[in-house]
């Protein structure tokens, strides 16, 4: 999770100001690698890159890098060819960059649940922060606390005082185990101090169903599944899981204005290569995407998809993912997810 001061430092940020910010960040970083990228990697990419995405097509983390890849192809002048190959959490697609030759041609594009993977997947054969580096990180958003009409629940609180009074009734669905929607529901439910049962899924689409036909109680979904059904009204929304309210949902309150502390969770989807792969190869993909990402055009992607802007180099994306490790680790522990 984003320290206290970088979420103040959120709060305060306009869209229109991170964007701007976005812009000499590249400019910058273009800048100050040119002589690297010259010295290191005059010719790459010289072929097709690969880009393993380690979920289903249709999941947010299939749907917010496809937006990148199939303009940064154009960028970085030769073709991104996806392959979705989900499983074990993740791990599977994972592991095959870990494995590939770091020259470059390999990438992975994965979000929040990169940093939970270590913590429920038994034996997991590589070293999430060691064996993967940060190349670019696209931006963050928001899940959001979504229930059906039929519920009767019209804020957060009206849930929290029925778990109560029904103590271990309620239930509350996921993507699956230890995905970031079960950690934002966790988050919640001891912050909230509640009972509630895990339903996981298979994937998102299937939580949705059932909290749409009233089976599942709550659901923390990613926003931007989830804003055609809160736009017709068939669930509502009852807060969202970042430090700073959604621009999409101005109206819903945070989990923290709520009343509910240390609630807060940001979902991110980012780039990685093997660790070995050449840095000035990183970095010369790092400027292109972040030349990418201040165009209106990639902008205007994201905010239809409700992914605001998190631009970090490659060296603070280590550190970030790193520090998403260990705080996943203590909520892990002190929720018992297994």
């Amino acid at each position: 999770m984003l320290r206290r001061a970088d979420r103040n430092w959120e709060h305060i940020m306009t869209r229109s100001l991170r964007f701007a910010i976005l812009a000499v960040a590249m400019s910058l970083v273009a800048a100050t690698t040119a002589a690297a990228q010259t010295a290191g990697a005059p010719s790459w990419p010289a072929k097709p890159i690969k880009a393993f995405i380690p979920f289903g097509a249709g999941s947010a983390t299939d749907i917010v890098p496809r937006a990148v890849f199939d303009l940064l192809a154009m960028e970085l002048g030769q073709p991104i060819v996806i392959e979705n190959r989900g499983g074990a959490g993740g791990t599977l697609g994972v592991g095959a960059v870990v494995r590939a030759e770091p020259d470059g041609y390999t990438i992975l594009a994965n979000s929040s649940a990169h940093a939970i993977a270590p913590w429920i997947v038994p034996n997991l054969p590589y070293d999430t922060a060691k064996d993967l580096a940060g190349v670019l990180m696209i931006g963050q958003n928001a899940n959001v606390l979504i229930v059906s009409p039929t519920k009767g629940w019209h804020t957060v609180q009206d849930l929290v005082a029925f778990a109560k009074a029904k103590r271990g009734t309620i239930n509350y669905g996921s993507a699956g185990v230890g995905t970031a929607t079960q950690m934002s529901a966790e988050r919640f439910r001891l912050s909230a101090g509640i009972e509630a049962v895990h339903i996981p899924y298979k994937g998102g689409a299937e939580a949705l169903t059932d909290v749409l036909g009233g089976r599942i109680d709550f659901y923390f979904c990613p926003i931007s599944t989830a804003l055609p059904f809160i736009r017709d009204g068939r669930v509502l929304a009852l807060a969202v899981s970042t430090p700073a309210r959604a621009s999409d949902l101005p109206n819903v309150p945070t989990t923290l204005e709520a009343g509910y502390p240390d609630s807060d969770t940001t979902i991110w989807y980012g780039v990685f290569m093997p660790a070995k792969t050449p840095r000035a190869i990183i970095e010369k993909f790092h400027a292109a995407g972040m030349r990418l990402l201040a165009t209106p055009q990639m902008q205007e992607k994201l905010k239809q998809l409700a992914v605001d802007p998190m631009p970090l180099t490659p060296v603070e994306m280590d550190t970030f993912v790193a520090r998403e490790i260990a705080a996943n680790g203590k909520l892990i522990k002190a929720a018992g997810i297994q």
